[in-house]
């Protein structure tokens, strides 16, 4: 595993002074701190402290006996040595990684972690009655469940399985589309008394709208319903799905619901129920290797067989 680090010429230590104090977790400290861009941005993606990570890094430095960064200002800026660096490393993190699923793929015990990601909205609304299912039928899985909108990442075990609206394109995950979630305007009954029923798209204009994480993307998927819309008119903004329903009940302003979900308030009215409504993909997704696990495959199957009976 240590071959890697002997192209760059401006390592001077033996192999042996090398191979004695290298430590994996440092370089570990070291490849998070160059992809999230900072030392406690590394310290919370490995759910450390960053005085941990920092000593780590400088741990590595000095196994090394290179200097990897350098600070400028408040920034942590790569060194010459440090880049030439960064990319063995990042073979084998991929390495490391792909020993950790292939171990994983040997267990053949339902029992043990699984970990899923989804988003708040589809956890919160659709998973509890499978998960019941899943614990009675296997009480020895231990579930986590990662409730964020932003992609989990698979190949360095983030998550065992990620229900998401993108299709996977790396070939080392499977996929397989559950459903085609239909999507429309909605705002509560209050909010409509005050502000008005908009009649037509142009109408919209003058109406508040509650966003997803930056006003863009609310805009982004209102375009493709045919609806042009201004940052001007986005004036709440949040990453949780539950998050936008509530505003919304709350009568702060209209968004982009799942029809299903935005049913089961009569508080709720569709707008413009006459527009095409926009359909959000829902992807079960999980790696190649893990389906080798009994147990992550065990929920895969089940979820793969259930999500599409309630996510409609």
């Amino acid at each position: 595993m240590y071959i890697v680090l002997f192209p760059c010429s401006h390592i001077d230590k033996s192999m042996s002074d090398i191979e004695r104090k290298f430590d994996w977790n440092h370089a570990r400290a070291f490849l998070a701190t160059v992809e999230k861009g900072s030392l406690s941005a590394a310290a919370r993606y490995l759910g450390k402290r960053q005085p941990t990570i920092s000593a780590q890094v400088a741990g590595l430095e000095e196994a090394l006996g290179v200097l990897l960064f350098e600070r400028v200002g408040r920034s942590l800026v790569l060194t010459t040595p440090g880049t030439e660096l960064f990319e063995h490393f990042k073979s084998m993190g991929k390495a490391a990684g792909l020993i950790t699923l292939a171990a994983t793929g040997q267990s053949q015990e339902l029992k043990g972690p699984v970990s899923i990601t989804a988003t708040n909205t589809l956890a919160t609304e659709h998973l509890p009655p499978i998960l019941k299912q899943i614990k009675k039928q296997a009480p020895g899985i231990v579930i986590t469940i990662h409730t964020t909108d932003k992609i989990q990442d698979l190949m360095r075990r983030e998550a065992d399985i990620a229900i998401r609206h993108n299709r996977p394109d790396e070939p080392e995950l499977i996929g397989k589309l559950i459903s085609e979630v239909p999507l429309h305007l909605y705002a509560s009954v209050d909010y409509l008394s005050l502000r008005g029923v908009p009649k037509n798209v142009s109408e919209l204009t003058n109406h508040d709208f509650i966003g997803f994480e930056r006003p863009e993307n609310l805009i982004s998927y209102l375009k493709n319903m045919g609806i042009s819309l201004k940052s001007a008119n986005v004036n709440f903004l949040t990453q949780s799905g539950t998050l936008v329903l509530s505003l919304v009940e709350e009568g702060l302003g209209i968004s982009i619901l799942p029809e299903t979900v935005a049913k089961k308030n009569p508080q709720l009215v569709q707008v413009l129920p006459d527009i095409e409504p926009f359909k959000a993909p829902v992807w079960l997704v999980s790696h190649r290797e893990l389906r080798s696990s009994q147990r992550i495959r065990f929920v895969f199957d089940i979820l793969s067989e259930e999500l599409p009976k309630i996510v409609k």
